[in-house]
C-alpha cells in the first residue's frame, strides 16, 4: 500500500533531489543500524516524507556525511542524520515486517516468510520504544484482513482503518501538533487504500481477490474513484498547510501536490497496458 508518497523527481532542483536523497540514504543506514544491512530491503521512499514532515515541523539539530555502502561501494552518498529519520527507519521495518507477514498469510509466499523473520528479529525492540505506533499497525492489519475475509462492500470502513494507521504514525509525540498530524495522516492513509484499489481494480478481478469497489459491485469507474482521491487529499493538505513548516517545505509540497498524483496515474496507466497485453 505504499509506494504514492513520493517526489516527482523531475520536478525537483538538483539541491531539492541532493537533499531528498541525503534523506533517504539517512533512513537507509538508520535501517541497517537499527537491525542488520538485509533490513534495508524493505525500504521505502515513502519514508523519506515522513522524516522530511517531522524535520521540518520540530527542526531538530542534523548529523550528516557520506560513504559508500553495501547497495552503492563505488560512489559515496550523502546522508542525514536526526531522531527523526531515525524514527521513520524503525517504522520502515515496523511496515515491512507486517507487510511481510500479511503476504505470507495471504500468498504462502517464501520469500514474504524469510523477510517476516528477517524484521522480525528488530520489530520487538521497536515495539518496546513505540507501542502506541506499532499497536496501530497490528490492529490495523489484523481489521484489515478481517474486512479482506467479509468481503467488505463499503471502501470508506476499510480506507478509514488505514487512515487511523497513517495518522498514528504521523504522530511521533503527543503534543500540541499530534491533532494536526493524526488528521493529516488519516486523509493521507484513506487517499493511499482507495488509490491502490483504484489501481489494482483490473488485477484483483482477474486473479479474483478482495478489492472494496469489486465488493461493491461498482463497475471501473476512474473518474469518479478520482473524486473520493481529490476530497481525501484535500482534508490532507488542509492539516498540512496548518502546520509550521519551513525547512524543506518545497520538497513536502512536490510530494503532496505533484508526486501523489504522478505515481498515481503513472500506476494506473501501467495497470492499463497490463490488462491490454493479457
Amino acid at each position: 500500500m505504499f509506494g504514492l508518497a513520493v517526489a516527482s523527481a523531475e520536478e525537483l532542483t538538483q539541491a531539492q533531489l541532493a537533499r531528498y536523497r541525503a534523506i533517504y540514504c539517512g533512513i537507509c543506514r538508520g535501517m541497517r543500524e537499527e537491525g542488520s544491512s538485509l533490513c534495508r530491503l524493505g525500504l521505502s521512499y515513502d519514508m523519506a516524507f515522513l522524516a522530511l514532515l517531522l524535520n521540518s515541523l520540530y527542526e531538530p539539530e542534523e548529523s550528516s556525511g557520506h560513504n559508500a555502502c553495501l547497495p552503492h561501494p563505488v560512489r559515496q552518498r550523502d546522508w542525514v542524520d536526526t531522531p527523526y529519520v531515525r524514527y521513520a527507519a524503525q517504522m520502515n521495518i515496523a511496515l515491512a515486517y507486517y507487510n511481510a507477514m500479511d503476504d505470507w498469510q495471504d500468498d504462502h509466499k517464501l520469500s514474504a516468510r524469510l523477510q517476516a523473520k528477517l524484521f522480525g528479529h528488530t520489530y520487538p525492540a521497536i515495539r518496546e520504544k513505540y507501542p502506541r505506533q506499532c499497536a496501530a499497525i497490528e490492529a490495523c492489519i489484523q481489521q484489515l484482513g478481517e474486512l479482506e475475509r467479509q468481503a467488505c462492500p463499503n471502501p470508506d470502513i476499510p480506507a478509514n482503518c488505514f487512515g487511523q494507521l497513517m495518522g498514528e504514525l504521523l504522530v511521533f509525540q503527543e503534543d500540541l501538533w499530534a491533532p494536526a498530524l493524526r488528521q493529516m495522516g488519516h486523509a493521507l492513509g484513506r487517499f493511499i487504500y482507495l488509490a491502490d484499489a483504484a489501481v489494482d481494480y483490473r488485477r484483483d478481478r482477474r486473479r479474483k481477490k478482495y478489492n472494496p469497489f469489486l465488493a461493491m459491485g461498482m463497475p471501473e469507474d476512474f473518474q469518479r474513484w478520482e473524486q473520493y482521491l481529490v476530497l481525501s487529499m484535500a482534508a490532507c493538505t488542509d492539516c498540512y498547510e496548518r502546520l509550521p513548516l519551513v525547512q524543506d517545505k518545497s520538497l513536502l509540497d512536490n510530494i503532496l501536490y505533484s508526486g501523489v498524483w504522478i505515481n498515481y496515474r503513472n500506476r494506473q496507466r501501467k495497470s492499463q497496458e497490463e490488462q491490454q497485453n493479457g
